[in-house]
């Protein structure tokens, strides 16, 4: 799989080339020809930013846009499944844009390898992350009144070919999830790989281990 490593990006403009190589792929593949080689993973941070997806309800978001200025936000309405999120400086964004038949994978299975992938990141660090039953995404301590989410996930997908992807909390300022329902949730946590260790995480080298860990 090819990596591609954004850096710190602008949300729109990330948005934008993702939908630049998502078409290409889409008419590639329309065209019957082979689209490996086209195949990317984006990987990147953000600015302050709210997105939420096209189920999403907007009263997740907790805050009115005055305030979203006060704190230096801004907020999308966006094409993925799942409802509102935040992505941050400190968090590890990915955007693979795939052709899943390449891979002989439905878009549930892709999904698991996401998981699967950033399961094996953690444990990398000694975090154990694991899936909770009837939510996208990487929790910690899933089934008990403490469950936390350190990954969120959402895609899109077009002829098998996907979109968006998944937010890993690395260092990540948590209190900006005190103004939304992540995921439209209200009665489960958000954490960062940081607080969980106690200590900040190089996010380079969590971008290494997470190349090391794909297989999606």
């Amino acid at each position: 799989m090819k990596f591609t490593d954004w850096k710190i990006i602008d949300y729109k403009e990330a948005w934008n080339k993702q939908e630049t190589l998502f078409q290409k792929i889409i008419q590639t593949k329309i065209a019957i020809q082979d689209t490996r080689d086209l195949e990317t993973v984006f990987l990147c941070e953000h600015p302050h930013v709210y997105t939420l997806g096209k189920s999403g309800k907007i009263n997740n978001l907790l805050i009115r846009e005055d305030f979203l200025r006060d704190i230096d936000a801004v907020f999308y309405k966006i094409d993925r499944g799942g409802d509102i999120t935040y992505h941050g400086p400190g968090q590890l964004v990915g955007y693979p844009i795939i052709d899943l038949e390449n891979h002989g994978n439905s878009l549930k299975g892709y999904i698991h390898k996401i998981e699967d992938s950033i399961i094996k990141t953690l444990d990398y660090y000694g975090i154990r992350g694991e899936r909770l039953e009837g939510a996208t995404g990487v929790w910690l301590d899933g089934n008990t009144k403490a469950a936390r989410k350190i990954c969120a996930i959402g895609v899109r997908a077009s002829r098998f070919v996907t979109m968006h992807g998944f937010a890993l909390n690395v260092n990540t300022d948590l209190t900006y999830f005190n103004y939304i329902n992540p995921c439209g949730f209200t009665d489960k946590g958000v954490t960062s790989m940081q607080k969980e260790l106690g200590k900040k995480v190089p996010i380079e080298e969590v971008k290494k281990i997470f190349k090391a860990c794909c297989y999606i």
